[in-house]
């Protein structure tokens, strides 16, 4: 069987026209093409979106986009954290913004007479692979008779614990920032990559998620169906800058004013980042 369990946003397990897939290269998620491409062919894209893990066949994403899936869902599940959006104000989705702690992934902005009311930053985390996904990938077209070439599979694994010390490298940036206009940031990754930073890090701090924290941690589990795939929220955990690794130094200071913040957010609004939700199929739960 296959490691690949979806390609270009379409599940492995499904029938679909995989020539003209592949030869679109379009990322469902985002209406454009797929931005994982080949360095020896960079016009190429890979287009694997989660593969399976392990002797026990864990479903795991690598690529941060997956997560846009079921209309946005993930910054529905934030709506909460912008405290001062009244009914009325519209939402704008403004993808990276740069703060002095670093760029963010998006910002949820809530905006009154073309104003910027309100904010929350939103990190999308999908885990690393080490080797190539390349040679499983051409493996599956060749099962589905798709003309691709037959390579040798190589080993292929996740880096764990890079991709979960990255991560907090990044937020021990960028919390200072937030922290310092009263403003929160959200973490969306996979339930399984929470599990390894839990394990590897000092993670007993962390609480149940409070409005009044910084930091918000959104794991999402990958739940599969003869349907369709979906994520799934889990239990919410939060902290503050005190929780996020001390023993990291900041190159550069992160505090940065309210006005810097809203200033820049209100030069990149337009209709063009204008937040319309999808409406989902509503599914049973397993």
């Amino acid at each position: 069987m296959s490691r690949v369990v979806e390609l270009f946003g379409k599940r492995t397990t499904s029938i679909q026209d995989w020539e003209a897939v592949v030869g679109s290269q379009l990322c469902p998620y985002n209406s454009d093409k797929c931005f994982k491409t080949r360095k020896s062919e960079p016009s190429v894209a890979i287009g694997t979106c989660t593969i399976y893990h392990g002797r026990t066949r864990i479903p795991l994403i690598i690529c941060p986009n997956r997560f846009l899936a079921d209309g946005g869902q993930v910054f529905i599940d934030i709506l909460h954290l912008l405290t001062l959006h009244e009914p009325g104000n519209y939402l704008h989705l403004v993808p990276e913004v740069y703060l002095p702690g670093g760029s963010v992934d998006y910002m949820l902005v809530s905006v009154n007479q073309r104003k910027v009311v309100d904010f929350v930053g939103v990190e999308l985390q999908s885990l690393d692979t080490t080797g190539t996904v390349w040679p499983h990938r051409q493996s599956f077209l060749r099962s589905q008779g798709v003309e691709a070439e037959s390579l040798k599979i190589k080993p292929m694994g996740i880096n764990w614990k890079m991709t979960a010390k990255t991560i907090l490298l990044q937020l021990h940036h960028k919390v200072r920032s937030f922290e310092s206009v009263g403003r929160r940031l959200v973490l969306v990754l996979q339930q399984d990559l929470m599990k390894c930073m839990s394990h590897k890090f000092t993670f007993d701090h962390l609480e149940d998620a409070k409005l009044g924290n910084t930091i918000h941690f959104h794991p999402y589990r990958f739940v599969e169906s003869n349907d369709s795939n979906r994520l799934t929220l889990t239990r919410r955990y939060s902290t503050d800058a005190r929780g996020i690794s001390k023993a990291l130094e900041l190159r550069q200071d992160p505090l940065v004013d309210l006005s810097t913040i809203v200033t820049r957010l209100q030069s990149r609004i337009g209709p063009h980042t204008r937040f319309v939700p999808v409406h989902a199929p509503v599914r049973s739960e397993l």
